[in-house]
């Protein structure tokens, strides 16, 4: 039985912004179907990598192939209607302030002039009962709502598409223990019910057991050394506490390690 190709390659991806290189020669391909969570400290490029997946970012070298089409070769307007095929959760959810939350779950659609009205408001009210809401909020604004609220309504307008793929930026930061856990419940639900390929980019490596089946874990090219891979982790959740690398299993542990040593040494400069 032959392999199915993957939806989402990325194939020797190098970005830079001036002098500053933030991801050297990173290749990975995530099956149709799979969560993969993204994890590693500030500054590694996690979130540039899930930007160029999506084509917001461009690569300096290397590229992207979504569903067998390497995004270069695509003129701008068949990169806008691939986009739809995405959904996105911002890390703080980046709800328009001026619209209501109702405004703010249909506007992907009224963007692209997807179906009528009728049928905009039973899939926005069907997501917003998904999402744990009540019809009550869909006058309210962005301010009126607490965190986890935002980040509800932040998913509910990710999948109104109904995307192939769901990209989730720090999805639990800022969020108490139970919220955390509600957040990556419904992550669950949404690969159950959609069948959609997720990638999650988390500092939260409760988030990352709970609901991945592959880790990546990216280091800073900063504290490389030339011939090393910015990857030092690429496997199942269960075994980042087994990683023979010791950066791997301080991160994940939440350890300071050798970072202490080197903080220092970076204040006598």
């Amino acid at each position: 039985m032959v392999a199915a190709a993957p939806l989402i390659d990325v194939e020797h991806l190098n970005v830079r912004f001036g002098r500053q290189h933030v991801l050297r020669d990173i290749t990975l391909s995530v099956p149709r179907g799979q969560t993969l969570a993204i994890i590693g400290e500030s500054g590694c490029g996690k979130t540039v990598l899930l930007k160029t997946i999506i084509g917001l970012i461009p690569p300096t070298s290397g590229r992207i192939v979504f569903d067998g089409r390497p995004l270069a070769d695509l003129p701008e307007r068949e990169i806008s209607d691939l986009r739809t095929r995405f959904g996105f959760v911002f890390q703080n959810a980046a709800l328009f302030d001026s619209l209501t939350v109702s405004e703010n779950i249909l506007f992907p659609l009224k963007q692209h002039d997807r179906g009528q009205p009728a049928e905009h408001e039973r899939a926005m009210v069907g997501l917003l009962t998904e999402v744990g809401l009540p019809k009550t909020v869909l006058s309210k604004r962005p301010a009126e709502l607490s965190g986890g609220m935002r980040k509800r309504v932040g998913l509910a307008r990710a999948l109104i598409m109904r995307p192939e793929v769901v990209l989730y930026d720090e999805p639990t930061t800022g969020l108490d223990p139970i919220m955390t856990d509600v957040i990556n419940e419904l992550m669950i639900r949404t690969r159950e019910r959609y069948e959609v390929t997720s990638v999650i980019v988390t500092h939260d490596m409760t988030t990352a057991r709970k609901v991945a089946d592959r880790v990546v874990m990216l280091y800073p090219l900063g504290r490389l050394a030339s011939d090393e891979s910015q990857i030092l982790y690429d496997g199942p959740p269960e075994g980042l506490d087994k990683s023979k690398d010791r950066r791997v299993t301080q991160f994940v542990r939440g350890e300071a390690g050798d970072r202490m040593t080197e903080l220092s040494e970076q204040g006598e400069e």
